[in-house]
């Protein structure tokens, strides 16, 4: 008889030496990367880590897990057994790190707790341990504040006040000048903060204040920075953080000691070489912080040569085994070489495409992998104009160039501003001498960020290089002033809140005001100007390349072109479109074409609206006749007239103007008079669902017909020149099959007509676009008489959620999606479970009905990264998109393709 056996209860804690690298989504990142250099047998200092899952129970419950305590307390047990010593004793006490590490790496928006042990009675044996009384209270001091900001919720300003009022009774200006004497009487003073702001004494108990660091490091997942990065990002809000207790390691036991960061590939440009920052006598959060200027990280060879050559050594094991450009956090303690962290490293566009073709031509990985190491978000990124070398500027200014781009815009000094001026619809750079997590929201609204410290690892740095966002940082020549709105330039030149300024990510240049931009050298390179090369440019330019021709090699769908003319369709065809899928013939009846169209409204009879019919198919068929020759041997699908007839007539307040104005002068205004009758008479309180696509072809008699005629004759006429249209022929709006099929029957007489006529053969396909609910609903009836379906992601999105896009961006989009009900604009990105289910029962449909039907998109969503991961997933044949996105939708296409299950680099 078998025994029932209860289920095994969840491990919510993990020894480094248990883990690996494939289990971030339970050890977070950092917790599975550290257990991988455990694993490596690299020099981690030992610890364990709190899962995910326990955080995800606590979120959900609001207290931790049950067996949650009892783990950690036998972990902290073989931990003390392992170091010798007990956390937070008196005589030679064990200190701990309480770290955050999400499953993705999101700097600096969660908290960290560094030296949790520490205590008035504690430090003095830290103290003798030691045998450093300054070190043991300056890490007292770091405790003290750290835990007060991010455990007790005390203004972090208050410790940096007093902090700066001892360096100033010193009259020093770093706190490393501040003596053990000076620390102690600092620790007393924080401590009176700490009593005064949370209503309560700093904890004592060791235990105490490691269980408080591990619910504010869950808490702090919740947290307003951490929730606005995540959306920033899309980062699922749902995975919860890891906690990793790490025994401490210092750095600021004096000059044979320091703290740095280091990438095993510059981050900015993807070149090899030695890249980082280092400081000596620091810990950790001194460098990410921008506190004080660091050096780079080649010095630390001549300041300690042997922890140097193991670095490099660990650096060069590390990319191997990871495959990738690799970010490692370190700390020397008295010599001795510790590794705090490594993860795969942000890195800017222009790296990453670098960083791919390298490590193919290494042999490290294949071209498959190589395709998901890039992303069109970058590439779009790197088609972005750039500042013009040649123009007349005035440099003030070089940072260090941490993520490249050329920004511009007026200088704001808090992220407050920076929003405000954003939402109000002007360009700003957010000026700063140092940016903390508290600065997220001004640097997402910014053009670009500048800071007068830190360097290439800091949190400005760090977090703009995963943004995308232009970034220059340690710019020592400036004087920023964020109290007095003004930062004091090289020479005595200030600049105020509001001056334009330009900065430069790729070169760190500065400059007073507005420095004009050229074409990207990767847009000279779409549009044929530019060849792969010898020089950096260059050198760009042959990655992009290569990576273009391996993701068109691989890719299944097809990228066409929005494209209404003939000079936009040969820009699109350099930019590697593969036809036209949306030919908006609107554009067409515009300017010197208007009165005709005019003529055509108003028409009060036959005769009259024949005329104007037949003024306008003369330059319809002229049009047709240039696109079909820049697209010769591609497919152009031309959409015949879909929007309101209003949008053809003059503004309804200015017409009114210029009848009053006549009446007044006494003045002829028959005609104004009648276009005003008109406007009234085609007003529509919801015009975007009122009389427009379909409708018009089947209320006004003839002017679908004048369109296909045009169509049909401009074909015959390029076939004739031994040309090769391939037009088709698209009716929007439609929502019903009768619709449709009353529209073909009209189509196919006048294509039989033109052929007839002409003596030539055509093959018109006709098709519809698909961008109403019940279109979706009826697509397998729909089918019977289309021979292709483009989904109008633009309006099907409008008529699924029931929003009005020109009105619902502006008014309350912002809200929602800071409120989280939106991690994305659902015009930007499809959503796929609401729209993208219609867009996939009707392709299913469509192709039940008619197994060769062709399926495509012509919504702006067919040049979004994301959604064309979703079209090809959907089974259609084509995305297509403004010329600018082809690049973008082409390479989106390729990876879609190779996307492998569990492949995971962001």
């Amino acid at each position: 008889m078998s025994e029932n056996k209860e289920p095994h209860a969840p491990k919510f804690v993990y020894d480094f030496t248990e883990g690996n690298k494939d289990l971030k989504d339970l050890l977070g990142g950092k917790g599975a990367n550290l257990a991988e250099m455990t694993n490596l047998g690299l020099p981690v200092p030992p610890g364990f880590t709190i899962t995910t899952e326990a955080c995800k129970v606590y979120l959900d419950s609001g207290e931790e897990p049950a067996a949650l305590r009892d783990e950690v307390s036998a972990h902290l047990d073989a931990l003390e057994r392992k170091m010798g010593k007990k956390l937070g004793q008196a005589d030679n006490p064990l200190l701990v790190s309480v770290r955050s590490g999400a499953k993705f790496s999101m700097p600096g928006m969660m908290d960290t707790v560094l030296n949790i042990g520490l205590s008035d009675s504690s430090v003095r044996g830290l103290a003798e341990q030691a045998g450093d009384e300054r070190f043991a209270w300056d890490s007292y001091r770091r405790l003290i504040q750290m835990f007060g900001k991010t455990v007790l919720g005390v203004d972090g300003d208050l410790f940096e006040e007093a902090l700066d009022k001892a360096k100033a009774a010193k009259k020093v200006t770093v706190d490393t000048d501040l003596e053990a004497a000076d620390l102690k009487k600092l620790v007393t003073t924080f401590k009176k903060i700490v009593k005064k702001e949370a209503g309560r004494e700093f904890p004592q108990d060791p235990r105490e204040q490691m269980d408080l660091a591990i619910k504010a490091v869950f808490d702090s997942w919740n947290g307003d920075r951490a929730k606005l990065y995540r959306r920033q990002e899309r980062i699922p809000h749902d995975l919860g953080t890891a906690v990793n207790i790490c025994s401490m390691v210092f750095g600021n036991l004096g000059p044979d000691s320091g703290t740095g960061v280091a990438f095993t590939r510059d981050p900015a440009s993807g070149h090899q070489g030695v890249y980082g920052d280092y400081l000596q006598n620091a810990q950790g959060e001194d460098v990410v912080a921008g506190i004080r200027n660091t050096v780079p990280l080649a010095e630390l060879e001549r300041i300690d040569k042997k922890s140097y050559d193991q670095l490099m050594k660990i650096m060069e094991t590390l990319e191997n085994h990871y495959k990738d450009l690799c970010d490692i956090e370190f700390t020397i303690e008295r010599g001795r070489l510790w590794m705090l962290q490594t993860r795969v490293g942000k890195r800017t566009a222009g790296a990453a495409f670098r960083i791919a073709t390298q490590l193919v031509d290494q042999g490290l990985i294949d071209e498959t992998e190589a395709l998901q190491r890039v992303t069109g978000a970058q590439l779009a990124q790197l088609m972005f104009p750039r500042f013009d070398e040649q123009a007349k500027v005035e440099q003030v200014a070089r940072g260090i160039a941490a993520s490249p781009g050329a920004a511009v815009g007026k200088a704001v000094f808090d992220s407050y501003t920076a929003v405000k001026w954003s939402r109000s619809g002007e360009k700003v750079i957010l000026v700063r001498r140092e940016t903390n997590p508290d600065d997220l929201d001004g640097m997402i609204a910014a053009e670009g960020i500048l800071t007068s410290r830190g360097g290439k690892t800091s949190h400005a740095a760090v977090v703009a290089r995963g943004m995308g966002k232009t970034c220059v940082c340690g710019a020592e020549e400036l004087e920023v002033d964020t109290k007095r709105r003004r930062m004091t330039v090289p020479g005595g030149h200030v600049v105020e809140e509001g001056d334009v300024i330009s900065i430069d990510g790729s070169t760190g240049k500065v400059y007073l005001g507005e420095v004009p931009v050229v074409p990207s050298p990767v847009v000279e390179y779409f549009e044929g100007r530019m060849h792969p090369g010898a020089d950096d440019a260059d050198e760009l330019v042959e990655a992009v390349h290569r990576m273009m021709a391996f993701a068109d090699r691989k890719r299944r769908l097809r990228v066409r072109a929005n494209a209404d003319n003939a000079e936009d369709a040969l820009r699109a065809r350099r930019f590697g479109a593969q036809g036209i899928g949306l030919c908006r013939t609107e554009h067409m009846f515009l300017g010197d074409r208007r009165e005709l169209v005019e003529r055509l409204i108003l028409a009060d009879t036959e005769e009259e609206r024949e005329a104007s019919l037949k003024g306008l198919l003369p330059l319809q068929k002229q049009d047709f006749v240039e696109l079909f020759e820049a697209m010769d041997g591609l497919p152009v699908t031309v959409r015949l007239l879909d929007p309101p007839l209003h949008e053809f007539l003059p503004d309804i307040t200015e017409l009114s103007v210029r009848v009053a104005l006549a009446e007044s002068r006494q003045e002829p205004h028959e005609n104004e008079l009648r276009l005003l009758q008109a406007v009234h008479r085609l007003h529509e309180q919801n015009p975007m669902l009122g009389l427009r696509g379909v409708r018009l072809g089947l209320v006004i008699p003839g002017l679908f017909t004048m369109q296909v005629r045009a169509i049909a004759e401009a074909a015959a006429e390029r076939k004739a020149a031994k040309g090769d249209p391939r037009a088709e022929i698209m009716i929007p709006l439609v929502g019903t099959v009768q619709e449709l099929e009353i529209v073909r029957e009209e189509a196919d007489r006048v294509i039989a007509e033109v052929e007839a006529a002409t003596g030539t053969k055509l093959k018109l396909a006709i098709g519809t676009m698909i961008e109403l609910p019940r279109a979706a609903l009826t697509a397998g009836e729909i089918a019977e008489a289309a021979e292709f379906f483009s989904f109008g992601t633009n309006d099907l999105t409008q008529t699924v959620w029931g929003f009005s896009r020109d009105d619902v961006e502006a008014s309350f989009f912002t809200a929602y999606l800071e409120k989280g009900i939106f991690g994305v604009s659902p015009f930007e990105t499809i959503d796929k479970d609401g729209v993208g289910s219609l867009v996939r029962s009707a392709a299913e449909a469509g192709r039940r009905t008619r197994p060769d039907l062709k399926l495509g998109v012509c919504g702006e969503h067919g040049g979004d990264p994301e959604s064309v991961h979703f079209f090809h997933e959907a089974g259609l044949d084509y995305v297509s998109c403004s010329p600018f996105r082809i690049p973008v939708a082409r390479l989106e296409a390729g990876r879609a393709a190779t996307q492998s299950a569990g492949s995971d680099h962001r």
